[in-house]
């Protein structure tokens, strides 16, 4: 059974990128999330690594397809935190290495060639590239866990994509913003992750990578934990009523006794002689319910109860 990540995922990769520009955003936030910049035997390129088949597909594709470049299968780990294999595949060469530039990853100063470790500017220019960088980013190290739908949920909402670096995290937090959306960021280890928490935010965000069908499952469910969280409120509202009506009751039914017990129930005018009667005949009964049977307000035979209760007191007392 797929997780909520995995679900989010098979759904972006279910819906092209588009123009060119969208693709180059999508590859670059990929590779700064599960890949790395690599040299071997004088060839230089990149190499990614990602548990998720359709992602990498979806990737392969892409670059075949728009690129001309090919993703050689290099090793495959069983991972045991998620219980899947670890895919490995890498990119060598020219082309690899003309591509990592027009993702901003790469520079070059003359025919010196370093690592660049933000966003570039020329690859989130459009708002739509800055969505398809999103996706991109998700796609190579974003998760998202919801709420088990049961009362007593241990869970809660959360989501993060897991940079490789801080500098790329922080704008990454920037780009979010132009989205009105609003992250935290965290160093993890070796890396620094992007996360919110707020069911509202991740409905935007699902709403950003267009995970359509997703989006309606979140919203499902924080529909159902409404649900549940007003039942338990009125449910412990009516409790707390009950406990104090009994506690109440109580504490009426002691005071009529002592009362019957010192100078009795009869030296007591009709009015609150009637009150207390009618208390020791029902003493489960609620003041309203005891309002009703005596045909007064509740009001009333609060004003009254109230009286016998400081009868009681100042007799107590004595």
């Amino acid at each position: 059974m797929q997780n909520f990540t995995e679900e989010i995922k098979n759904e972006i990769t279910k819906i092209p990128l588009g123009d060119k520009c969208c693709k180059l955003a999508a590859l670059s936030a990929f590779i700064r999330t599960s890949g790395s910049v690599i040299s071997k035997q004088g060839k230089f390129g990149f190499e990614i690594i990602t548990e998720n088949e359709g992602t990498a597909e979806y990737f392969s594709d892409l670059l075949e397809e728009e690129f001309g470049l090919h993703l050689n299968v290099t090793g495959a780990k069983f991972d045991i935190l998620s219980g899947r294999d670890k895919l490995t595949f890498e990119c060598l060469g020219e082309q690899a290495e003309k591509l990592l530039a027009d993702l901003g990853i790469v520079k070059y100063n003359g025919e010196e060639r370093y690592l660049t470790f933000g966003i570039g500017e020329r690859v989130i220019e459009k708002d739509c590239c800055k969505a398809a960088y999103i996706k991109g980013a998700f796609l190579g190290g974003g998760s998202c866990t919801l709420p088990e739908e049961g009362a007593l949920s241990r869970t809660g909402y959360h989501f993060e994509i897991v940079f490789s670096n801080k500098i790329v995290a922080s704008d990454f937090c920037e780009l979010l913003c132009s989205f009105e959306i609003l992250a935290k960021l965290v160093a993890r280890k070796d890396s620094a992750v992007v996360y919110v928490k707020s069911k509202e935010v991740i409905s935007d965000l699902l709403h950003v990578l267009t995970a359509d069908d997703c989006l309606a499952k979140l919203n499902k469910l924080v529909e159902l934990k409404d649900r549940t969280n007003n039942a338990n409120r009125v449910n412990n509202c009516s409790v707390s009523n009950i406990d104090k009506t009994v506690t109440a009751s109580v504490n009426q039914v002691r005071a009529i006794e002592i009362i019957a017990g010192t100078v009795g129930l009869q030296s007591l005018d009709k009015l609150l002689f009637d009150v207390a009667e009618a208390r020791l005949a029902d003493k489960n009964a609620s003041m309203q319910e005891l309002a009703d049977r005596l045909s007064i307000s509740k009001s009333c035979i609060n004003h009254r109860m109230r009286k016998i209760l400081e009868l009681a007191k100042s007799l107590d007392k004595d």
